[in-house]
């Protein structure tokens, strides 16, 4: 298998989610950390602009968001698998649910004054003033519920889970973990480690014992890279994977087109068409250190236009 190289950090919700994957797997992977904050130089060489964390790189070819990154590794390693026949649509449907409304309900209700203490625990001010100035800039132009509807909606998303889990099923689909377990259990780690926010969990015995199960799998075996070996690995890389443009799609290939997410971090991406269909968007780009680079999207969650002239 082509190494997997991780580009992440240890406090990302949505890096854990990639990390847990790579444990069910088994896999060994390189593992870069990226910072949290801007600026990303190595993280701009390599995506074009494209500041979310994490990121997965094979070679010269970068995807971004996790919900795409799952999928890729999931072809390069069927087993067990994150998307099996037998749950077809309805374990998406639970992750895509998971990764917007369960994430922004949990991440910013543990991100309240006693959670933050914990989770920034010796960090110094300066520091905590430049990340909430960070994400402020990340979430410009996006409006969000209060610290109070956040939690009314944490305590019924949980409550939705734990009834889920009361015929005795042991993930969150039946017997079997899926991607829709990964992308929830993210939003209860990220709870779990703020204690005093963390009581949330209490009452709900049976997903605090579903999460137990999934932190179990563990992260598969990392190798430290740093971010110059990455960026070396794809000014080498010969070759890219095979994509194409399918019919009817309304960008024909080579068009410069801007890719950007559609929720927050409106950072647009540019470069050459050479790949798209019903799942995926992929741009050519080059970049002095990083070399001729494809930078893979999914097409949910993400706008694709042409490029001014």
């Amino acid at each position: 298998m082509a190494d997997l190289i991780l580009h992440h950090y240890a406090g990302s919700p949505f890096s854990e989610k990639v990390r847990l994957v790579l444990g069910m797997k088994g896999l060994a992977w390189r593992s870069v950390t990226v910072p949290a904050l801007l600026p990303k130089p190595d993280v701009v060489a390599l995506t074009g602009g494209y500041r979310r964390t994490p990121f997965l790189q094979i070679g010269g070819d970068v995807w971004c968001d996790s919900a795409l990154m799952c999928k890729v590794i999931d072809r390069l390693a069927p087993e067990p698998p994150l998307y099996p026949d037998a749950l077809t649509g309805s374990a998406e449907i639970v992750a895509q649910w998971a990764d917007t409304a369960l994430f922004w309900a949990a991440v910013p209700y543990t991100m309240q004054p006693a959670g933050i203490a914990h989770i920034f625990a010796g960090a110094p001010t300066e520091h905590l003033k430049a990340f909430r100035d960070d994400r402020a800039a990340m979430m410009q132009g996006v409006r969000r519920p209060t610290l109070a509807d956040m939690g009314a909606q944490l305590h019924t998303y949980l409550r939705w889970l734990e009834q889920q889990l009361r015929d005795g099923r042991t993930f969150l689909m039946g017997d079997a973990p899926s991607i829709a377990d990964v992308s929830v259990a993210q939003s209860i780690w990220y709870i779990r480690r703020a204690p005093p926010v963390a009581a949330v969990l209490a009452p709900h015995e049976l997903v605090c014992a579903w999460y137990e199960r999934m932190q179990a799998f563990g992260h598969g075996t990392s190798e430290p890279m740093t971010s110059a070996e990455a960026l070396d690995v794809a000014k080498r890389a010969a070759a890219h994977v095979e994509t194409r443009v399918a019919d009817g799609e309304p960008h024909p290939p080579g068009t410069v087109v801007t890719v950007m997410p559609t929720d927050y971090a409106f950072d647009a991406v540019a470069g050459r068409l050479v790949g798209s269909d019903a799942d995926e968007v992929v741009i050519a780009r080059v970049d002095p250190r990083a070399g001729h680079v494809h930078v893979h999207f999914p097409r949910i969650g993400y706008q694709v236009k042409a490029a001014q002239p």
